[in-house]
């Protein structure tokens, strides 16, 4: 069963949740598929769960639409739009993701299977797939919106008691969260039908490094609270630890994992979305390839090392930044493996351009560049879900921050098993990162980035700037600066490097017409700067962005249940 051939699963899927809505009094009909006459065998069941896929493992989206990839995420530090995206504004009448459906689902499925006719092994896998959806939904909610309601079962329409309550604190629902990954660790098949398109126990384990490092620091820098912090960033060690020990996964070609036809059988992915001509294909390919983009800025492309393993601002290596050769000359081989490295593509120049004058390719399979599934939304590239590349970062920034809130000492051994295993890629080879007392090292070269945020401890900061190599596009940073409490980043007029692309010279593109791209200095030579006017620029203000607000619609339904429902800090 392809991850991708849900769409029938999702319209039968509608049709059991509405079973679930019945009057138990009526009788079922025998030619629709209701609640009362579903639930009587294994298949069944594991179809039901294929309807939660499509909700929680986007991929690259679908037809026209973004997945979790490329500049549809592109509100943070890596991207510079000539119409940067805002924070959250204003609180929304409706919607704005408060809601309980998702939830509600996975607490239906968890029931069913109960007295579904199966093995206990079968049931134990399958109520510990129902937990781990509603698990990941929980994550989302809280990540949210803080504190919120926790439900553990169905609920009547008519509970008005339990629908309609105060918000549990995020921790007490975060802990329920962690029981629920622990049953799923524990009892989620290590071996399923469809390997890489279904979730097994690497998959659970996989998320759970992923969610309880973003909780764990969390706790720490937002909360102050250290023993939670060490509870969760235990946990997200541990769930990663045994991802590496289990020895089932390694990494090969860095770019393949994006730009791939058939992710099957790939060493690094734990779990991907599978398209398929005709069926189910994306546009990612055209963004990335036939139309504008939005560019990577300037502090995100100086984050990548020197191939000496040192940060630019100190490496003998680099050739500064007038042309692309002189940028992309001795770096980190990631940035070729993630950026055209050959030429600018400008506004005025070239119709596929980028607004920082850097093109992505990372995602581009050149093979099919110039077919009709190469372009427009006919795209049939496989999406990676969640591979090994995250699973290693995850671990080595669970195992140092743990070690700073009473965990074992981060040592050699930590980065040899996690960073040191992603710079011995294939074709990448970079210079291991060693640990010397609470420095970074290379080669016996002790070091520390001129450019480095003073608040973050040099080993963090090397540690922070290989997730954010790795993951370049992954859709991860949002959250990452979110959870390090580090917002402050995405500010435009704070960080101007972050609104800035390649250096030009309009010179020499004498047949252009460059005279409305603005650049460094207003004259003809200077950075590009996408976003131009004064006004547009994205400011960081208020620390209340961390968290959403709650729709008016919902405090006033909670109020007429007689529910004063608290809306977050600063709304």
């Amino acid at each position: 069963m392809k991850v991708t051939n849900k769409i029938f699963i999702l319209f039968f899927l509608a049709l059991g949740i509405a079973g679930c809505e019945k009057d138990f009094l009526d009788t079922p009909p025998q030619d629709v598929l209701v609640d009362e006459t579903y639930w009587t065998s294994e298949v069944n069941v594991k179809t039901f769960a294929y309807g939660f896929y499509t909700s929680y493992f986007s991929g690259y989206g679908s037809g026209y639409t973004w997945g979790k990839y490329f500049s549809g995420q592109s509100l943070n530090d890596d991207f510079a739009p000539t119409n940067p995206p805002r924070f959250t504004q204003q609180v929304p009448t409706s919607g704005g993701g408060w809601s309980f459906a998702w939830v509600r689902k996975a607490n239906i499925f968890i029931d069913r299977v109960q007295g579904v006719d199966m093995e206990e092994e079968a049931i134990n896998h399958w109520t510990g797939i129902g937990r781990f959806f509603r698990a990941l939904e929980y994550h989302d909610l809280v990540k949210d919106f803080g504190d919120v309601p926790y439900y553990d079962k169905e609920l009547a329409e008519n509970d008005n008691e339990m629908l309609y309550r105060e918000r549990d604190e995020r921790t007490f629902v975060m802990d329920r969260v962690l029981e629920d990954f622990r049953f799923a660790a524990e009892n989620v098949r290590d071996n399923v039908e469809n390997e890489g398109q279904e979730v097994d126990r690497s998959v659970v384990l996989g998320f759970m490094s992923r969610v309880f490092l973003y909780e764990g620091t969390w706790q720490k820098y937002h909360e102050n609270n250290n023993e939670k912090a060490a509870e969760y960033l235990e946990a997200a060690k541990w769930a990663a630890q045994e991802i590496i020990e289990s020895g089932n996964f390694s990494l090969g070609n860095y770019r393949e994992v994006f730009n791939s036809l058939d992710l099957s059988g790939n060493p690094e992915v734990l779990l991907y979305r599978e398209y398929e001509e005709g069926m189910v294909t994306h546009s990612l390919n055209s963004y990335n390839n036939k139309e504008p983009q939005t560019g990577v800025s300037k502090d995100g492309i100086e984050s990548y090392l020197a191939e000496d393993g040192l940060p630019i601002g100190i490496s003998t290596l680099y050739q500064g930044d007038k042309g692309i050769e002189n940028l992309m000359a001795n770096r980190d081989p990631r940035i070729y493996e993630t950026f055209v490295s050959d030429e600018l593509r400008i506004n005025g120049v070239d119709p596929n351009y980028s607004t920082t004058g850097i093109a992505t390719h990372k995602f581009l399979n050149e093979d099919i560049a110039d077919e009709p599934r190469g372009s427009s939304n006919l795209n049939p590239t496989d999406a990676p879900i969640i591979r090994y590349g995250e699973i290693l970062v995850n671990y080595a920034e669970a195992a140092y921050e743990l070690s700073t809130v009473g965990g074992a000492t981060f040592a050699q051994e930590d980065l040899d098993k996690s960073i040191n295993v992603l710079r011995d890629r294939p074709g990448i080879n970079l210079p291991y990162l060693e640990v010397s007392g609470d420095q970074p090292a290379v080669n016996g070269q002790v070091y520390d980035d001129p450019q480095r945020d003073s608040g973050v401890a040099p080993i963090l900061w090397e540690i922070r700037r290989e997730r954010r190599v790795e993951l370049m596009f992954e859709g991860f940073r949002l959250d990452d600066l979110k959870r390090w409490k580090k917002l402050e980043y995405i500010d435009m007029v704070q960080y101007p490097d972050i609104n800035r692309g390649a250096w030009i010279d309009k010179s020499n593109y004498p047949d252009a017409n460059l005279e409305s791209l603005a650049v460094t200095g207003g004259g003809d030579k200077g950075y590009l700067i996408p976003a131009s006017a004064e006004e547009a620029l994205r400011t960081f203000e208020d620390p209340k962005v961390y968290l959403e607000p709650i729709p008016l619609d919902q405090i006033t339904l909670y109020r007429d249940q007689g529910v004063e429902l608290e809306q977050n800090p600063g709304w």
